[in-house]
């Protein structure tokens, strides 16, 4: 497994100094542990290019699971059993039946776009702007993915994918899925805790609309990730220039 990089004040980010029961998410994968207000523990799992695992207490949620990428095995058998797997869009580096299977239990809920259901042959629907309550203190709601580069727009089309925001108890983690600097952004959350964001050109965003994305969201933490060979670097050189505020951690395990 390549080294991570973690830039930013720390990895740590605390919210409130209340404790909450919660299981450890304990894997080879580097985690970022966080508080909400009401004193539950959200973890985050950087897996691999555009898969992150998220748990809250003992809530359990698997976003783009996808064991094998990039000459890569995933090892999915170390973590719990998904109550939740979120498939934002149907590409291959996002969608994988046999991945889903595997990090699946009885009652596992799979959340999809329509054209993923299709392609898997299971799964629930949900479309742009859809709001759906998971658990108690979990919320979620779909918003858009999509490309705006003229010549890019087949690659990921309006309407079609989802992004994700993930409401822990008051916490927002915003995981875009495949998509430019849309002008929806502006439309979204505000300062959300933690946003991840795709960055990897010419299929998402370059390392200038992720910065210009980030500068919309305002997230206390940004992490970019579905990074290819995308100058991470440069998004965080940026956004401490122009004094953001945002705190900016890098992963090399999310190429």
């Amino acid at each position: 497994m390549k080294k991570s990089i973690l830039l930013g004040v720390s990895a740590l980010l605390l919210l409130s100094a209340c404790g909450a029961k919660s299981t450890p998410l304990d894997t080879r994968y580097p985690v970022e542990t966080f508080k909400t207000k009401g004193g539950h523990t959200v973890q985050v799992a950087m897996i691999h290019h555009g898969s992150i695992a998220v748990q809250f207490d003992e809530f359990f949620i698997q976003i783009d699971p996808v064991r094998s990428h990039g000459g890569q095995e995933m090892a999915y058998e170390e973590f719990p059993k998904a109550d939740v797997v979120l498939i934002t869009h149907e590409h291959g580096d996002h969608l994988n039946k046999e991945t889903i299977e595997m990090v699946s239990k009885e009652g596992t809920r799979v959340i999809m776009n329509e054209k993923s259901t299709k392609q898997a042959g299971f799964g629930e629907v949900m479309g742009n702007g859809e709001e759906r309550e998971l658990a108690k203190h979990v919320k979620l709601c779909s918003v858009p993915a999509y490309n705006i580069t003229p010549g890019r727009e087949q690659m990921h089309p309006q309407g079609n994918g989802n992004g994700y925001i993930l409401d822990l108890d008051g916490f927002l983690l915003y995981a875009s899925g495949d998509t430019e600097d849309i002008p929806d952004m502006a439309e979204f959350p505000k300062g959300m805790d933690i946003a991840f964001l795709s960055a990897n050109q010419p299929y998402t965003m370059t390392p200038e609309q992720c910065v210009r994305a980030a500068q919309v969201l305002k997230p206390k933490v940004l992490v970019p990730y579905h990074l290819g060979n995308t100058d991470m670097e440069k998004i965080k050189k940026d956004l401490d220039a122009a004094a953001s505020g945002i705190d900016v951690h890098l992963y090399e395990e999310l190429r």
